[in-house]
């Protein structure tokens, strides 16, 4: 099954989160389960941010990338169009509201959970949660903006 990430054009697919393209980067594949969308990542010794427990900016931006996936397999559900139709919908944020529940450990996978709030013209609003072995230590809110048609070309 392919991710939401992997439908991306090329021209938008270098991003750091989520870019299949960036060797560097996390590379994150978001899928759905139902009406919730996943991603799972396993940090890396090197993503701390005192020994034991993940740097907060990791989290966020995992929120973030996950959350402008979201957005855009959202429009495609909202629209009844398959990911791989024209045009493609690609989303930029708006906003990131993050909440540090409590710290997150390093060692075992993270769980992203993302649900649609809100989809309104070529804004959509998701909530992400960021669990371990089922405990939420972070939760954020993102306004995905679609990104217009010359963004990025």
């Amino acid at each position: 099954m392919k991710a939401f990430q992997d439908y991306y054009p090329e021209h938008l697919s270098h991003c750091y989160g989520c870019g299949r393209l960036n060797e560097h980067g996390y590379r994150i594949k978001t899928f759905w389960e139902g009406d919730e969308s996943v991603t799972r990542f396993s940090p890396k010794s090197f993503h701390t941010a005192v020994p034991g427990f993940v740097y907060g900016g990791l989290l966020a931006s995992l929120i973030d990338c996950h959350s402008t996936g979201t957005a855009a397999a959202a429009m495609y559900r909202a629209e009844g169009r398959e990911m791989d139709s024209p045009p493609p919908f690609r989303f930029v944020t708006g906003s990131l509201q993050v909440s540090y529940l409590k710290p997150t450990p390093l060692g075992p996978e993270l769980v992203i959970r993302g649900r649609v709030q809100e989809i309104k013209g070529r804004k959509v609003i998701i909530e992400s949660t960021v669990l371990v072995e089922g405990v939420a230590t972070v939760r954020g809110e993102v306004v995905a903006i679609a990104m217009p048609d010359n963004f990025g070309s």
